[in-house]
């Protein structure tokens, strides 16, 4: 029996990812941390990570232990680095693993170094600089260094930040920016071999720091630009796609969809077979939103339902059953559709549920 065809999709470009990661290394002039969180950002963790592993990054930016294991037991060789607090149940395997924790706390200091009593853990310091979000603040720089000099379960290989309004308040940034800077410059004993890193995605594409050695991109890696200037250097990882299931004749004032939308003329209506219960925003009913198919933009109608939505086809002259229609990608940026639904590309990316197959190209 021939296995029958996903519904709904995700078509990852291989080269695509490449191609922006090139980017990121050429316009930073530094080192990449590629941020694979969230499972690729939707893409697929461990398929990322596989792709990534050969292009001699330092790190892959993970979440948790949960991800970093899921790396170690694919034989992934490029080093797992913990981006942010880590809880106490995690830090016994993070330290048996090798992965790199960012010390946000004393307390965890104190925990890591006890686990590193027979072999030091690498690990580097997270600086608060106005994320808010966990690290070390300014006044407490100071005390952080001095109790990591009585740490030697620990070993400092490197420092970093986090930036929460690169993409929205540019005066903040060059701000946190010097800030970083200088608490970076009051760090003695740094070499090249120290890591120094506060650049996300739109970090690295607009600001420049004169200690940073490395920049952590993520969205930008899968080709979506926070910064819409930028939009024409990258080229989108993910295309998401479905197919028509039906097509059928209906009349004017006729209702489509959960609470009846009512057609204002005769329409040909195309079925799709996807919906929120794939990761398609509910929140996209009623926007003015498109689909791609057969070389024409087809509008949506009625409200996103679980499985299912409906675009007018009326004015395309061959619509059948089977077809296939792109809901973003290269031709309808998830950025610009994010802004009808609401939200940011990050979500919507993160959200693409397990149900939809991705397809690596």
């Amino acid at each position: 029996m021939t296995e029958s065809p996903p519904r709904a999709w995700a078509e990852i470009d291989r080269s695509a990812l490449h191609d922006n990661l090139q980017f990121a290394r050429r316009h930073s002039g530094k080192e990449i941390m590629a941020v694979i969180k969230g499972g690729a950002y939707g893409h697929g963790l461990v398929e990322i990570a596989k792709e990534l592993d050969s292009q001699n990054l330092p790190f892959l930016g993970v979440a948790n232990a949960g991800e970093a294991r899921r790396l170690f037991k694919e034989g992934i060789r490029t080093r797992p680095y913990i981006l942010g607090a880590t809880l106490p149940s995690e830090r016994e395997e993070i330290a048996a693993c090798g992965w790199t924790p960012c010390l946000c706390s004393f307390e965890e200091m104190e925990h890591f170094n006890q686990l590193g009593n027979d072999s030091p853990i690498k690990a580097h310091l997270a600086l608060d600089t106005g994320m808010g979000r966990g690290g070390f603040q300014p006044r407490q720089l100071g005390e952080a260094l001095e109790k990591l000099g009585h740490c030697p379960g620990i070993i400092l290989t490197g420092v970093g930040s986090h930036l929460p309004v690169a993409d929205e308040d540019t005066e903040f940034t060059r701000k946190q920016f010097e800030l970083f800077d200088s608490m970076v410059e009051s760090i003695p004993g740094r070499d090249e071999t120290f890591h120094v890193h506060l650049s996300n995605s739109a970090g690295l594409l607009d600001y420049h720091s004169r200690t940073t050695n490395l920049v952590r991109p993520g969205l930008l890696l899968y080709g979506i630009s926070p910064l819409s200037a930028h939009q024409k250097n990258l080229k989108p990882v993910m295309t998401f796609k479905s197919r028509v299931s039906v097509v059928n004749h209906l009349p004017k004032g006729h209702g489509v969809s959960y609470g009846r939308t009512i057609l204002e003329r005769d329409t040909k209506a195309a079925v799709l077979g996807l919906g929120y219960g794939d990761g398609y925003p509910r929140s996209l009913s009623g926007k003015g939103v498109h689909v791609l198919l057969n070389g024409s933009l087809c509008p949506l109608l009625g409200r996103v339902t679980m499985d299912q939505i409906i675009v007018d086809v009326t004015e395309l002259e061959n619509c059948q059953p089977g077809d296939e229609a792109e809901l973003f990608g290269p031709n309808l940026l998830v950025s610009d559709l994010a802004v009808k639904a609401g939200t940011i590309p990050w979500e919507i990316l993160t959200q693409i549920t397990p149900r939809v197959t991705r397809l690596y190209r």
